[in-house]
């Protein structure tokens, strides 16, 4: 082909060589706001650290390489010998340690922890978000440990190390460990009360043998896991290690890994105990109530995970749209794409700063916070999660066909964008566990109405929509069959009383005005066309270099 038919012009250059920290100011604000003074520096430069990296070609062509070359199950050694062992490309081992060397799974004992490793999950993330899962599973382990003292002194300094180390050996032995969680089960899914798996108590304190399987284990290639099973006094919460402490391999069968819509560099499976050796962790009977905390950190990290995902999507648009020319101009000064534009990037604020809130919260960890993240963790978990889907395709769409195409990375964000809709409890059971909250803890509705109380008197659409959402929680009737209208109401309510806080003018306005006061379309780019949408767009636009 002659070289005067193939000139290559009005292409855009690829997002990179950025610090996706400092160029996210919805988040760099939120750092600032929700960190001490004295601590913030430190913060700072360990995020921006992280920034760097996160958007450097290096992580870029770590991220494509483990979605590339998917995590691979060895169920045998070549002589038949039962080893049960998963596969990983080097760049997600790669990934995986500087996460972890970063902090990520270190946020129970340092200052403002929680929104230091937030801030940190949302920026790494960005790279690839497979290898979220072990991070989200390690740290989140941590405040079920606890419930007794003599697993958490000998489990947690490993769990929340800065070490990586790769490969099966015992606990004892490695600087840093990595965590899974095994709850579902074919028979029951999200109704754990239902599982069938068998605990067997032994001599030995506190020790027993499992038998049963698993339909989601996560993350199978860590060091330990933390399960549920029936024991004599009902549902319990166990810790499964992988190798025993003398070397040998606990019975631990993966059965396949699943074949999943995206979240490809991660290993999800399924798994049998037949005689697996673990140790109660609480109480007898106590499981669901022993297990908890670990399932709402992981529900705050879908929360921060769709944030991020987000973010990426959104800063590809924009980035996108400053560089591509059509119809004699940028696509960037177009009205119509400004005004996508501009409401994707509301979404992605909304999200972020609400994430940012629910982390500060476990910071502080007051009775009166404790009692705002039970309705505002799931609340959050339902809405955020779900609007990450509808984010990433209209972002995808702003690239035209180069984003339909796997080179430009929007694909592999739309096929992550449904999970943290799903994993940790999907919508429904999200939108339950606020009615039940609401039902059977009334100091949590009163700290939610507090913390959105705040805002009052800041912006009419908003005084208007808690007055509505106060009527719909005075009106039981129905509750259940209406329970996603009125969580959907409570996220939306709390996220604008958030920007009218914090976030500017032209930001706030746009969302209550669209999300609160009606003034909106049912898709993206229906925003009013009188607000200041282009200060919306700058503010959400990543720079590179």
């Amino acid at each position: 082909m002659a070289a005067t038919t193939h000139t290559v012009t009005n292409q855009v250059p690829p997002l990179v060589g950025y610090d996706v920290f400092a160029a996210d100011r919805a988040l760099s604000e939120a750092v600032e706001r929700h960190i001490e003074p004295g601590v913030l520096p430190e913060a700072r430069e360990e995020l921006g650290a992280l920034g760097q990296s996160a958007g450097s070609a290096q992580a870029q062509t770590w991220g494509a390489q483990a979605n590339e070359h998917p995590p691979v199950l060895r169920t045998h050694d070549r002589y038949g010998n039962r080893i049960d062992e998963v596969e990983f490309h080097p760049s997600w081992h790669r990934l995986l340690g500087h996460a972890v060397a970063a902090g990520l799974t270190d946020a129970w004992g340092r200052p403002a922890g929680h929104v230091r490793r937030a801030a940190g999950f949302l920026v790494w993330t960005q790279a690839e978000a497979g290898h979220g899962c072990p991070l989200s599973m390690t740290h989140a382990a941590v405040p079920a440990l606890r419930t007794d003292p003599v697993l958490a002194a000998e489990w947690e300094p490993k769990l929340t190390s800065y070490v990586y180390e790769e490969g099966l050996r015992p606990a004892s032995e490695k600087a840093g460990v990595l965590f899974g969680m095994g709850m579902t089960e074919k028979q029951g899914g999200t109704d754990v009360r239902s599982n069938t798996t068998r605990a067997e108590p032994l001599s030995g304190e506190g020790e027993y043998l499992l038998t049963g399987h698993k339909w989601f284990c996560s993350a199978p290639m860590s060091d330990g896991f933390l399960v549920l099973a029936q024991a004599p006094g009902g549902l319990t919460c166990f810790l499964v290690p992988r190798v025993l402490p003398d070397g040998t391999r606990n019975v631990f069968a993966i059965q396949r890994l699943k074949d999943k819509l995206g979240n490809k560099s991660n290993a999800s499976s399924e798994v049998e105990f037949d005689g697996t050796w673990a140790r109660r962790v609480g109480e007898e009977g106590r499981g669901v109530r022993t297990i908890i905390e670990m399932v709402a950190a992981t529900r705050l990290d879908c929360v921060v995970g769709s944030a991020a995902l987000m973010r990426q999507a959104v800063a590809q648009a924009i980035h996108h749209s400053t560089y591509r020319s059509a119809f004699g101009g940028l696509l960037i000064d177009k009205p119509l794409m400004r005004n996508v534009l501009a409401d994707l990037a509301l979404e992605s604020e909304a999200a972020t700063v609400l994430a940012m809130r629910l982390a500060s919260a476990y910071d502080t960890d007051t009775e009166e916070e404790r009692a705002f993240l039970r309705i505002a963790v799931p609340a959050a978990k339902y809405w955020v999660t779900k609007r990450c889907t509808p984010v990433v395709g209209e972002a995808l769409e702003c690239l035209g066909g180069n984003g339909y195409v796997e080179e430009s990375g929007m694909p592999r964000l739309l096929r992550e964008a449904p999970l943290n809709s799903i994993w940790e409890g999907s919508g429904n059971v999200q939108a339950l566990d606020v009615l039940r909250a609401l039902q059977r803890e009334p100091q949590a509705l009163d700290a939610f109405l507090r913390e959105v109380g705040k805002a009052r008197g800041a912006d009419h659409r908003l005084d208007a929509a808690i007055k509505d959402l106060l009527t719909e929680l005075a009106d039981l009737e129905g509750i259940e069959a209406r329970a996603r209208r009125l969580v959907e109401r409570m996220a939306l309510v709390l996220q604008g009383s958030l920007l009218v806080r914090w976030a500017p003018p032209e930001v706030s306005d746009a969302f209550c005005a669209s999300r609160l006061g009606g003034d909106w379309g049912t898709a993206f780019g229906t925003l009013p066309h009188s607000l200041d949408l282009a200060s919306v767009v700058a503010r959400a636009r990543p720079v590179a270099g």
